[in-house]
């Protein structure tokens, strides 16, 4: 496959469902959860804010990255974690790093470990 369609179908499932979880975490809050893509669509982050009484609530919820034609989930702070939704929406699990975990335990993960072989 070509690796160019490849990326793009990457692009579109986490689009997809990181849209999902917004309208599902956005349901329940008193803050604003937004979703936040690079320009230049390389870049997904989660982040919560707003204010909750006189308290300012300004969190991360999820960080991830298109690179090398791999996924890399930098933080992934979601209730169940995303990884197990990419792979049912035809994500091979050699292409999502976990890349919150050093590199010396990726490869006991089951997962990308974002190190040319």
């Amino acid at each position: 496959m070509d690796t160019l369609i490849f990326v793009d179908q990457h692009r579109r499932v986490l689009l997809t469902i990181l849209q999902e979880y917004c309208n599902i975490l956005n349901r329940n809050s008193e803050t604003s959860i937004q979703l936040i893509i690079s320009q230049d669509q390389t870049r997904y982050l989660i982040i919560d804010e707003g204010w909750q009484g006189i308290q300012r609530i300004h969190n991360l919820i999820f960080d991830a990255e298109i690179r090398d034609q791999k996924i890399w989930l930098h933080h992934d702070g979601l209730d169940h974690g995303i990884t197990d939704e990419l792979v049912a929406e035809g994500v091979p699990k050699d292409c999502i790093v976990l890349a919150f975990h050093p590199p010396h335990i990726r490869k006991h993960t089951g997962y990308g470990t974002g190190v040319n072989s």
